[in-house]
């Protein structure tokens, strides 16, 4: 991806969480130039991957495999007696067109919430115990309290305000509804580990080839500079 095309999706995630009047962390409006001067006391943000993310899962097509993120807070498990905590917060806007691949995570948890915009669908299936797609089998899924089962490969439909709990090897993708307009989405999990804890149907990409065409709006998470 093109720097240019990083900055504009950060600045457009940015204006719907302003619209729907979520409040961030005051780290997520650092400067490039003030991340240079941040000490070790803001470790924990470089080390648990906190704040902006862009992915396009390797496919060079942002604007059809991937969305924008941020990472609000997590805990680590590697540096667990560093970092206790063991939950993580995101959240995602992803737009039409757009498309999270199939994938499931073998610890963590998370509810994937609809924080508002347009409707996203959430395909979900079993695994396998050879960690393949089960095809077959139904789907016990739980929306806001509500237990139901569900033929495999449905696509479960949240409307602003409802959610759904994705439990371990539970795999599921993720897209906008055709018309319904862009979705800001949030997540709360068990601590997240993307270098260890996602297991893709297909194998993917995860942070983007980045051309500087311009100077970077906000750094992403695996773009920090070292405290000195």
């Amino acid at each position: 991806m093109k720097r240019s095309e990083i900055n504009a999706a950060l600045k457009e995630m940015e204006a719907m969480i302003r619209e729907y009047r979520f409040a961030l962390p005051p780290f997520c409006g650092f400067t490039p130039e003030e991340w240079q001067e941040k000490g070790h006391d803001y470790d924990e943000v470089r080390e648990n991957m906190l704040g902006w993310d862009i992915t396009d899962y390797g496919s060079g097509s942002f604007e059809k495999v991937g969305f924008s993120l941020i990472t609000l807070r997590n805990g680590n498990l590697k540096l667990a007696e560093k970092y206790s905590k063991t939950y993580a917060e995101k959240l995602l806007y992803i737009k039409e067109g757009q498309y999270s691949p199939m994938h499931f995570h073998w610890f963590k948890m998370e509810d994937i919430i609809n924080r508002g915009g347009g409707n996203v669908l959430i395909r979900v299936y079993n695994s396998l115990p050879s960690e393949e797609l089960d095809k077959a089998g139904e789907v016990h899924v739980h929306i806001d309290g509500r237990e139901t089962v569900v033929p495999a490969g449905t696509q479960v439909r949240l409307t602003p305000g409802e959610s759904i709990s994705i439990q371990p090897y539970m795999y599921h993708d993720f897209e906008v509804e055709p018309g319904s307009g862009p979705v800001l989405l949030g997540e709360v999990s068990q601590c997240n580990d993307d270098n260890t804890d996602n297991r893709f149907l297909e194998e993917v990409g995860r942070f983007p080839a980045i051309e500087e065409d311009e100077a970077p709006y906000r750094l992403l998470c695996n773009e920090y500079p070292e405290a000195e």
